[in-house]
């Protein structure tokens, strides 16, 4: 019987570049893992329940679970699918280290976000360990996600063959001017900035391992020859 499919969420990160281009961010999984080991990704994880409950939804600012729900065009209920941006915003920050936060006395987004990185970068690995909920992190630090960052893109479910499947949805983001991702944490062995046309050709030599998801979507931002091309096509902020 093939393996039931777990909610998950991708975030692809864009950037420009000095050719008015851009570029896209990479991590490679730690051969050590249990799935993907070795394999290029971008930043996600799963979907869990604490990511959609009543509590987490209220520390939101964005997105509705209505807006989700009908951005996702699927009869799942509404706070399911909020739950897919929450879990984005909440992986990318466990696994790399960039925050789509606003503070509770500032929810227009004027603080800086590098001060804010600063003063929320201890509990990030607490976070990541599991030792605290995200939901009582964000009311500790007087925060919400800030989910209009977050842009759906891409649906993918793993076929059945795999041993381990994912729901995935996948959504772009541009990356904060004022952020850095981190260059490799618990779940990361490397990162990189790397454009999608370089990323396949690394990919078609046969030494860039990547998963069939991860090519359809560099493949469709290829179409997409400037930064501006792509910023607007996407109304990136």
């Amino acid at each position: 019987m093939p393996a039931i499919p777990l909610p998950a969420s991708t975030v692809v990160l864009v950037r420009p570049d000095a050719e008015r281009k851009f570029e896209i961010y990479l991590n490679r999984r730690p051969e050590q893992m249990d799935t993907y080991a070795g394999v290029y990704v971008f930043p996600g994880g799963r979907v869990e329940a604490s990511d959609w409950s009543t509590a987490m939804i209220s520390l939101t600012r964005g997105v509705t679970p209505d807006e989700a729900q009908k951005k996702f065009g699927v009869d799942l209920r509404p706070e399911l699918c909020l739950g897919y941006w929450i879990a984005a915003v909440r992986e990318l920050f466990e696994e790399v280290g960039i925050h789509f936060f606003l503070s509770e006395s500032e929810t227009d987004g004027a603080q800086p976000q590098q001060t804010l990185l600063n003063r929320v970068a201890a509990e990030r690995a607490a976070l990541q360990r599991g030792e605290i909920a995200f939901a009582d992190f964000l009311l500790s630090q007087r925060l919400y996600c800030d989910l209009a960052r977050l842009h759906y893109i891409f649906h993918r479910i793993t076929p059945e063959h795999y041993r381990v499947r994912f729901d995935t949805r996948f959504y772009l983001a541009a990356l904060p001017p004022d952020q850095s991702p981190f260059d490799a944490l618990e779940e990361v062995s490397e990162s990189l900035w790397i454009s999608p046309e370089r990323a396949l050709e690394r990919y078609q030599a046969g030494n860039f391992p990547m998963m069939p998801p991860t090519l359809m979507v560099l493949r469709s931002l290829s179409a997409h020859r400037t930064w501006e091309e792509l910023r607007d096509a996407f109304d990136l902020c």
